[in-house]
């Protein structure tokens, strides 16, 4: 980007934000009035219990502070309501959860003891997207002090209204410009500037340390994390994603497609609402080209949920629709789901159970996108123009919001394996990587310790070509290598943790210590130790010993010499080349030479470029 460019760019943002107030329907695209029938929810200033938010007309959301003082004013107000903080924030705020239950359970032994299927609803992972707070305040009271008293009788409820609390409170009308409403909105990160929806395999924020905490506790049957999604516009609002039949959770994918999906999409049509998978155009420039579907890896919510097993949907109200209208969508989605879940709990509980069971021996652990056999259906979009800017030259998608029916209309999946691993019986990792142990206790993941020192034969992966990110992400340095591996027979330390991965868990295990995998430890940059030598050699021992072990090892000379092909070389009398002397040999490339040769002394670091954790298969 040009400078001048630059320059004419941030005078345009300048003069717009100074114009804007919040989501300016002026630099928005067209949309049409929301008539639907959910609107009859909203309760007016009749009702005592009218929400804060409905008291702006669901076009603004109240702050922390607010938000809490309503919930504890309506848990204290019936007995089916406990409210229980889960921790502290960074920025020291309680991260609360409150539990809806007949039985006023307020715990998670009280509440399996009703033997009840358990939603648990989770908003503001990203503080901006704030929808599922100000639905999931209306939907309790309607339980407790409306209408709604019979979505409990079946189904128990754990509310987690704002999980970045931090962000919540970095609230701006100036946050999410391509986002309508609400007048408030927080921010994407928390308050170290991380995405807590990154954070599912490293689990390095309090938050989320928190979030897989209660979820280990509490054991939910059904865990929505809600959102606002960005990009293409279109007639949906409500979409939402988990991963397909060719992941790590089939039987629950099956589920989610063929029962939940059509059940909840018809309550939603009914209010007025419009939901769809969770798809985005394959080239934002032409969207004629068709849709792409993503298998989420184990960072975001969803793809963390199936490899563990637990039926996670990733709600993404579209950002392009009134607040109004999202809030009004997320209560339709959650109303329609508690419902089902009354009807079908069993049948999601076997599902679940079958993808628990089942132990694989080999696993997918990073997907690519499958170009040649996409699904066909028909979308509902929105007409578009292609546009340049004559002041810019910025060529763009311009939005009409008339409506348009894309027919037979191609989705392209992303469900092609792209890195398999064969799954270990058993990974050992070294008793002084603590971090490490500490997350796969946080993620849930068993593990044994060993007592005494151990003999093993196990696998050792050797590092080859890696490479690091050219700049932190989240908070790491990333990692990515390919690997040899080797057979070893070692004897492990006592205090070394034996992790098998015949467990319920042991998917998740097999992604988070195979480094091969995209969001393995590994790749996040846990092992970067690995990487780095302490110990070196000067010139003036090498080159003696370099000319020592080539005079006295016939075999590693005859390996050098395959290395190093084009050094020096005298010919004989019958015209064939043999090697020079030895002062030849290093003619060319000294240093690479010496390196080699120093690489495969016995005075080589012998833990360099070797990955810690073994495998035993």
């Amino acid at each position: 980007m040009n400078s001048r460019y630059t320059q004419i760019l941030l005078i345009l943002i300048t003069l717009l934000l100074s114009q804007l107030a919040w989501a300016d329907d002026s630099i928005l695209p067209p949309i049409k009035n929301f008539q639907g029938a959910s609107l009859e929810l909203i309760q007016g200033a009749d009702n005592p219990w009218q929400t804060p938010a409905e008291k702006t007309g669901l076009t603004s959301t109240p702050n922390y502070k607010d938000s809490v003082e309503y919930l504890t004013k309506l848990v204290k107000s019936d007995p089916r309501l406990t409210m229980q903080s889960l921790g502290k924030s960074p920025q020291n705020r309680d991260i609360w959860l409150v539990v809806a239950s007949t039985d006023g359970a307020s715990n998670a032994k009280q509440l399996s003891a009703n033997k009840k299927p358990t939603l648990l609803i989770q908003a503001g992972i990203h503080a901006g997207e704030i929808d599922g707070k100000d639905a999931g305040l209306m939907i309790l009271r309607d339980i407790v002090k409306g209408d709604k008293a019979h979505l409990l009788e079946q189904v128990n409820i754990l509310f987690l209204p704002i999980l970045n609390v931090d962000g919540h409170e970095r609230s701006s009308e100036f946050n999410r410009v391509n986002q309508r409403g609400p007048k408030n909105m927080g921010w994407r990160t928390n308050s170290q500037n991380l995405n807590l929806n990154r954070d599912f395999a490293k689990a390095d924020t309090i938050e989320i340390q928190i979030l897989m905490q209660t979820i280990n506790e509490w054991q939910p049957s059904l865990y929505f994390d809600v959102h606002v999604t960005d990009g293409e516009d279109y007639q949906y609002d409500i979409t939402y994603g988990f991963n397909g039949e060719h992941a790590d959770s089939p039987a629950t994918s099956k589920w989610l497609a063929e029962t939940f999906t059509p059940y909840v999409n018809n309550d939603l049509a009914k209010n007025g609402h419009r939901g769809n998978p969770l798809v985005f155009g394959l080239d934002s420039m032409d969207f004629n080209k068709g849709l792409f579907g993503w298998t989420a890896g184990l960072r975001f919510s969803n793809g963390w949920g199936d490899t563990r097993h637990l039926p996670t949907i990733l709600v993404e109200n579209h950002s392009l629709k009134p607040y109004k209208q999202r809030v009004l969508g997320t209560y339709v989605f959650i109303e329609s789901s508690l419902k089902l879940l009354a009807k079908q709990h069993k049948q999601l509980a076997l599902a679940v159970e079958k993808d628990s069971s089942s132990r694989p021996e080999v696993l997918t652990l990073a997907w690519d996108l499958d170009k040649k056999n996409p699904t066909y259906d028909n979308f509902l979009g929105i007409q578009y123009e292609k546009k340049t800017d004559t002041l810019t030259g910025i060529e763009y998608i311009a939005w009409t919001g008339k409506e348009k029916t894309y027919k037979d209309y191609p989705t392209f999946w992303a469900r092609l394996p792209k890195v398999t691993v064969q799954v270990p019986k058993a990974y050992y990792i070294p008793p002084q990587y603590q971090e490490v142990i500490s997350r796969l206790q946080t993620q849930g993941v068993k593990f044994e310790t060993l007592m005494k020192n151990t003999e093993v034969h196990t696998t050792q992966l050797i590092a080859v070509d890696p490479s690091f990110g050219s700049k932190p992400f989240e908070g790491h340095m990333t990692a990515s290598a390919s690997f040899d591996q080797v057979e070893i027979t070692t004897v492990l330390p006592k205090g070394t943790i034996k992790v098998v991965t015949d467990q319920t868990l042991g998917r998740l295990a097999v992604a988070l210590l195979d480094p091969r995998g995209p969001d393995s430890y590994f790749s996040w940059g846990f092992f970067n130790q690995m990487f780095q030598r302490t110990e070196y050699i000067e010139s003036y021992v090498m080159v003696p010993l370099a000319k020592k072990i080539l005079a006295n090892d016939d075999s590693l000379k005859k390996e050098f010499l395959a290395a190093f092909p084009e050094q020096d070389t005298k010919s004989t009398k019958d015209g064939n080349k043999s090697p020079g002397s030895l002062n030849e040999l290093f003619a060319s490339k000294p240093g690479e030479k010496m390196q080699w040769l120093y690489q495969r002394s016995k005075y080589h670091d012998n833990e360099y470029l070797k990955y810690p954790v073994l495998l035993s298969y």
